[in-house]
This record gives C-alpha cells, sequence and structure tokens, in this order.
C-alpha cells in the first residue's frame, strides 16, 4: 500500500477512535455519575457527561505515535506533543475530578510549555515586515508564555456545546492547508481535525458529552506546538496560524484583559466571554458555534492565505483579520459582568 493509502486509514482510524472512545467515556460517566452540573457560572441547564476530550487525546497521541513509527512525522514534533501534550491531558484529568489549585495547574502547564520550546528550538524569529525580531535566548521565555496564554485561553473558550471541539476542526484543517501550500508535512493537523471530529459528533448542540479541561487544554497546547513547529521548520510565519485563531484569541484577551482592568481575578469560573453573552442573547449554543465556524471559513481562512501570499504584509493583513473580532468582542460585551 502506497504511503498516502497508510495515512488515510491511520486518519479514519483516529476518527473511528475518537467517536468510540467518546460514546465509551460517556456510558462510563453515566454510569458513574460524573456529570457537570449547571451552575451560576454554567451556559447550559442540565447535567451532563463530562470528560470526553479524553478520547481526543488517546486517538491523536496513538495516531502520532504510529506515524512516528513509520517515519512520517517529525522527531521533534513528535516528541514535543507525545511528551508536553500527556502532561497537559494528564493534569486536566487530575483537575476535571479533583479540581486543582490554578496554582498547581500553571506549574505542569509552563513545564509541558517549557519542554516544547527546548524541543523545537525555542521561539523562531518574528518578521514584523519592516523588521526582524531575533530572539536568541529571550525566545524561550515569550515562547514558554505564549503557550500557556494559548491553552489556557483555549479552556477559557470550551463554554458552550460543539465550540472548542469545532473551532479545533478548523483551525487544523486550515493549518494543513497552508502546510500543503508550502510542501510539507499536513498530516499531524490532519489528525488533530480527526480527533476532534470524531468527539463532535456528540458534542455538537445538544451536547451529550462535555470535553472537560483534559481535552480543552491538549487542543490548544497542539494547535501552538504545530505552529511553533512550522514556524521553526520555515513552512509557515506564526501570523497565519495566529489570524486562524482569530476568534478565540480575541474574545479570550479582551475578556481578560477587560475583567483585569475591572480588578477581577481573570482566571476565576465566570460566563462574561462574548461568546457566552451571544449564547444567552440567541437563547441557544448552535446559532453561536455555527457563527464560528462561518468566521473561520469565510473570513479567517482567506486572511491566513493573504498573509502566506504575501508575507511581507503579514501584519497588516493580522490586524486587518482580527481588528473587527475586537469590535464584535466589544459588540457583545466581552468581558462586562452579569447583573
Amino acid at each position: 500500500m502506497s504511503g498516502m493509502g497508510i495515512d488515510a486509514l491511520v486518519l479514519i482510524a483516529v476518527f473511528a477512535a475518537a467517536w468510540a472512545g467518546t460514546l465509551g467515556l460517556r456510558r462510563y460517566a453515566l454510569s458513574r455519575q460524573v456529570l457537570d452540573v449547571p451552575n451560576a457560572r454554567s451556559s447550559h441547564t442540565r447535567p451532563t457527561p463530562r470528560g470526553g476530550g479524553v478520547a481526543i487525546v488517546v486517538s491523536f497521541l496513538a495516531g502520532l505515535a504510529l506515524l512516528h513509527l513509520l517515519g512520517r512525522v517529525d522527531a521533534s514534533l513528535f516528541a514535543a506533543l507525545i511528551v508536553g501534550g500527556s502532561l497537559i491531558a494528564l493534569v486536566g484529568f487530575w483537575d476535571d475530578h479533583a479540581s486543582l489549585p490554578a496554582r498547581v495547574r500553571i506549574v505542569f502547564h509552563f513545564a509541558a510549555a517549557a519542554w516544547a520550546l527546548y524541543c523545537l528550538g525555542g521561539w523562531p524569529r518574528l518578521d514584523l515586515g519592516f523588521a526582524v525580531i531575533e530572539w536568541g535566548a529571550w525566545g524561550y521565555l515569550v515562547g514558554t508564555i505564549a503557550l500557556v496564554w494559548l491553552l489556557n485561553l483555549y479552556n477559557f473558550m470550551d463554554g458552550i456545546d460543539g465550540i472548542a471541539a469545532s473551532e479545533a476542526v478548523s483551525v487544523a484543517c486550515g493549518g494543513a492547508l497552508l502546510l500543503w501550500i508550502a510542501g510539507a508535512s499536513l498530516l499531524a493537523p490532519l489528525m488533530l481535525a480527526a480527533s476532534s471530529l470524531g468527539f463532535a459528533v456528540l458534542n455538537w448542540p445538544p451536547a451529550k458529552i462535555f470535553m472537560g479541561d483534559a481535552g480543552s487544554g491538549f487542543l490548544g497546547y497542539v494547535l501552538g506546538v504545530l505552529a511553533l513547529h512550522a514556524s521553526a521548520t520555515g513552512s509557515t510565519a506564526l501570523w497565519p496560524w495566529l489570524i486562524l485563531l482569530g476568534v478565540f484569541v480575541v474574545d479570550a484577551t479582551v475578556t481578560m484583559v477587560r475583567r483585569m482592568l475591572r480588578g477581577q481575578r481573570w482566571y476565576e469560573a465566570h460566563r462574561s466571554h462574548a461568546y457566552q453573552w451571544a449564547a444567552r442573547r440567541y437563547g441557544a449554543h448552535l446559532p453561536v458555534t455555527l457563527a464560528v465556524v462561518l468566521i473561520d471559513l469565510i473570513w479567517l481562512l482567506p486572511c491566513a492565505l493573504a498573509a502566506v501570499a504575501w508575507p511581507s504584509w503579514s501584519v497588516p493583513v493580522a490586524l486587518l483579520a482580527l481588528l473587527p473580532l475586537v469590535a464584535v468582542a466589544l459588540r457583545f460585551r466581552s468581558g462586562e459582568p452579569e447583573r
């Protein structure tokens, strides 16, 4: 069988494993009463099984290991994802069951992010179009902080049915397209899309199971590592990946900044993200999740492709892509407390 045929079989197997694993985890959670019970800070109204994101983690890492054994995945990328991703997932799984303090979680997050930067050779240089920033040793610190923020913001944005899984599918497929244009391997992002899609079948509104911290933090970490690896290998710059992640980056960042300016604890659970305000305004999760997918496909993906086509204009293109999202976030009261 050809290499492409093997790759296709692995992707299909990853999707099937994620779907079957999510179904099995749902049955387990129902039998053990591992439920997410609605409270004043929830965006759902009925007890729902949680922890389904473990299926994404296991299916993705298993597929990654198989392709690495077949010589189809870069060794540095494999090391960053298998070790750091496992650590993030384990800490998230622990937190899902024992509610770890934020200071404990953050230590493990920094450890996983630092490992990824070590495997990938540090934070790549940043091309601003008119100047290039060579980070040197400082790049390890900058990159670690950026990766920790990305995995945490992904966790913050996992608050309504289907939004985190569908965002992972959209961004991973968009990233795969960027890598295909560059002539680089696109197997890792496609596997992430396959595993996320398998979970999304049961997480699509109305969700039959929730992802949990084990899955959301893992997705943010993997997407960040994929972007770093693509930049470190010269396949793409970081700007197109930032554009693809625009909805989550903008909503989470605007919300955090506005909460901090009000003297609120930005890391505590709340319902003041723009997407949460929108879900309450429209009385359902589905319109908001669909809107995010459409923004990803109709607006952000073309902008990311433009940043690839005209690399010297990447910064203006990124601003053009993200500033309207800032306006939308403010329009939907991102960061404003509920009365």
